[in-house]
C-alpha cells in the first residue's frame, strides 16, 4: 500500500473508528430494525438525498435500524437511500486491507479531493447491496478521506485505505445519487444487470416503483 504524506499532516483530525467495534455495533444492532434493501431503478438510488439538518432521536433510531440492515443483508457499507430514506447518512462495518476493523456512521459526507501524485488505483471488484449478486472491477484510489458529521452533528473526519477506502468512496456515491455500476462501461454494467438479473438476493429487497 502506498503510503500518502498527507497522514502526518492531518493526522490528527481523524477520528477513531476503530474502538469497541464489536459492542458498538452490536448495541446499535440490537436496538434497530432491519429494513429491505432498495435496488437499482429504484427513484431514490438515482438522485442526490437531501442533508441532515436535524440530529435527534430520530436520526438515531434510523443509524440504528441501517445497522441492523447492513447486518442482516451481510453487508459492510449502508446507504440511507438504501433503505428508502432520504438522507445524507451511511453507516460501515468494513475491514481495511490490514484486517482492522472500522465502525462508524458519516451525516453529509463530503469525499475529499485527491491530489494526482497521491492517487494510487486499486482495480479489485466491488459489488452493491443494490444491485445484489452482481460484482465488477472498478479501478478506484486505494486512500480516501471523507468529511462530515456525526449522529450528534459534530465535525468528523474519516480516512481509509484499500478496501475501506473503496467503501468510504462507494457509500459517498449513494448519497448523491450514483452506484458502483453508474462509473462501468456500457457493457460492463450491462453485464451486471445480467448476473443481478439471473441471481437471488440473500436477504428482503423492495420492488421498484414507477
Amino acid at each position: 500500500m502506498a503510503q500518502h504524506d498527507t497522514d502526518e499532516r492531518i493526522s490528527d483530525e481523524f477520528i477513531d473508528d476503530t474502538k469497541d467495534c464489536a459492542e458498538r455495533e452490536q448495541a446499535h444492532r440490537e436496538r434497530g430494525t432491519a429494513r429491505p434493501i432498495t435496488v437499482v431503478g429504484h427513484p431514490m438510488l438515482h438522485r442526490e438525498c437531501k442533508d441532515v439538518t436535524i440530529f435527534d432521536d430520530e436520526l438515531a433510531r434510523l443509524i440504528d435500524d441501517m445497522f441492523a440492515s447492513q447486518r442482516a443483508a451481510e453487508g459492510v457499507g449502508l446507504a440511507a437511500n438504501q433503505i428508502g430514506v432520504d438522507l445524507k447518512v451511511f453507516v460501515y462495518d468494513c475491514n481495511d486491507d490490514e484486517g482492522v476493523r472500522h465502525v462508524g456512521v458519516v451525516c453529509n459526507p463530503v469525499l475529499e479531493e485527491l491530489p494526482a501524485e497521491a492517487r494510487v488505483l486499486d482495480d479489485n471488484n466491488e459489488g452493491c447491496l443494490s444491485v445484489p449478486t452482481a460484482y465488477a472491477e472498478l479501478p478506484r484510489p486505494d486512500y480516501a478521506v471523507v468529511r462530515g458529521q456525526d449522529a450528534e452533528g459534530r465535525p468528523i473526519a474519516v480516512r481509509g485505505t484499500g478496501y475501506f477506502a473503496r467503501c468510504l468512496q462507494h457509500e459517498t456515491d449513494h448519497l448523491y445519487g450514483r452506484l458502483y455500476i453508474d462509473r462501468l462501461s456500457k457493457r460492463e454494467r450491462k453485464n451486471a444487470l445480467k448476473m443481478m438479473a439471473e441471481g437471488t438476493p440473500r436477504y428482503e429487497t423492495v420492488p421498484n416503483e414507477g
